[in-house]
């Protein structure tokens, strides 16, 4: 082979390479669901200049490809992913994918030059042999990894599985639920925001400790049958249903279908006990009790919550520093939850005193002479308005960072905006997906609009000062 190649056959697996770093970073984000990527990406735009628009060059400058390439797009594609905030995660997954890439492009442009086709590569096929191969090995390797967590959990015979689910507060409602439970049992929970099949069944393999009396789990959908499949997997004794809205609407489409997936959590052949939020559905059953009613005399401010629940036909007194006053209904199902399993209401009483908020939901942090609410994993309405509303208890300025709701709808945006006018100084809208609606619709004297992140630290730097209040209300990343 001559010099130039060389250098032809190393740039074409150099581009195959660049286009297969693009994609399996979409399909990471999207759960590497292709259709997902290409039907429900939140960027399109993105697809055209660094996926479909480089084909298109390829094939009509073929011969002058690579000043393009190494002058355009490999430098366009280096400076996308230093921008991204939720960048490739190199797992196994993603390695064997890229290996794979690698591979078959290799191998194809070997075969193309022993038949003599000159500098003609193959760029679309890899991607498309690649793609489908990569699927093939990962689905094999789950069904194993599944059988194996099957039998993790059916040798642990006193293992009590609390299964939590719901639209809002999934996350808050399990680390609640093991810190209460936490303080007789030896309980072990799913970590950060593990709710999928996938993420579940590498959980069990992986991190589940033998001797674990209570494992509890939160269980996430984005489509019909995601719940079913994690219940049949787990077969939970315990399931909680919490409160169900018009979260994830762009993939259920209406809210009854969202409220029939979330129920899905309930077909085990092991279920003892199922606690219902009364916004899911009021249908009775002998196993089901419903809750999200019953808090009374509630007080939240900025120094936590104060409220009455019965337990067992006595009525008791909580008081915890967690923040919010919606964090009383995953903090009720902690509570049933603990008495369900044979705690006395002094020792829930007390575990409830002792619950610590979790990180990024309403989590005050003092710092520099500024009160920090950190609501940054909360992309709910009921949350985002009790933020804003435990802000106006602040007596100084005020300020708020947020992209708005994602996968929502206009009218709770407007919802969202009309109680952010009402009470902040300073809004820093962060993205472009609600940007033109906050645009036009916020009213506050000072507005900030941010195309992306990068410069945030810098605004805020610029903008605040001590004696301020800074409600971070949501945190999506820069590919939504």
């Amino acid at each position: 082979m001559e010099l130039t190649e060389i250098a032809a056959f190393f740039t074409n697996i150099l581009f195959v390479m660049t286009l297969g770093w693009y994609l399996i970073t979409n399909l990471q984000w999207y759960d590497y669901r292709i259709e997902r990527v290409v039907l429900r990406h939140h960027k399109t735009w993105w697809h055209l200049i660094y996926f479909l628009f480089p084909f298109m060059v390829y094939f009509i400058i073929h011969e002058y490809f690579w000043i393009y390439f190494y002058f355009a797009l490999l430098p366009s594609v280096i400076i996308w992913h230093r921008k991204l905030d939720k960048k490739l995660v190199l797992t196994w997954r993603v390695k064997r994918f890229l290996i794979l890439l690698f591979s078959i492009a290799f191998l194809l442009d070997i075969l193309l030059k022993l038949k003599g086709l000159g500098t003609t590569y193959s760029v679309f096929l890899p991607i498309v042999l690649t793609y489908f191969g990569s699927w093939g090995i990962e689905k094999f390797l789950f069904l194993a990894y599944k059988r194996q967590a099957q039998g993790k959990i059916a040798s642990m015979k006193d293992l009590t599985i609390v299964c939590v689910t719901g639209s809002y507060g999934k996350t808050s409602m399990k680390n609640f639920i093991a810190q209460v439970l936490g303080q007789k049992f030896n309980v072990y929970a799913t970590p950060r925001s593990v709710n999928t099949l996938g993420g579940i069944i590498r959980d069990v393999n992986e991190s589940l400790p033998e001797n674990t009396q209570v494992y509890i789990c939160e269980a996430g959908a984005r489509e019909v049958g995601d719940i079913y499949a994690i219940a049949q997997l787990l077969h939970p004794q315990i399931v909680v249903v919490g409160k169900v809205g018009p979260q994830h609407l762009e993939y259920f489409k209406t809210l009854e279908r969202i409220q029939r997936t979330k129920l899905e959590i309930i077909h085990s052949n092991r279920l003892k006990k199922a606690f219902i939020h009364t916004s899911v559905t009021n249908e009775p059953h002998e196993k089901v009790t419903f809750f999200g009613d019953d808090v009374r005399n509630l007080k939240a401010t900025l120094e936590g919550i104060d409220f009455d629940l019965n337990i067992e036909g006595e009525e008791r007194h909580f008081h915890t520093s967690v923040l919010g006053g919606f964090q009383t209904i995953n903090i009720n199902a902690a509570i049933l939850i603990a008495s369900e399993m044979g705690m006395s209401s002094d020792e829930i009483v007390g575990a409830v005193e002792k619950l610590k908020s979790v990180e990024h939901r309403l989590e005050r942090i003092d710092a520099g002479g500024k009160i920090i609410l950190d609501d940054g994993y909360n992309g709910n309405i009921d949350g985002m308005l009790e933020g804003v509303r435990l802000c106006s208890l602040h007596p100084g300025r005020k300020v708020i960072v947020t992209p708005g709701l994602v996968e929502s709808t206009e009218e709770l945006n407007s919802e969202l905006i009309s109680a952010i006018n009402g009470v902040f100084d300073i809004a820093i809208i962060t993205g472009s997906l609600n940007a033109a609606q906050f645009d036009k619709e916020l009213r506050v004297p000072q507005k900030i609009m941010l195309a992306d992140k990068s410069q945030m630290v810098k605004t805020l730097g610029e903008v605040t000062k001590a004696g301020d209040i800074i409600l971070f209300a949501n945190d999506a990343p820069n590919f939504i």
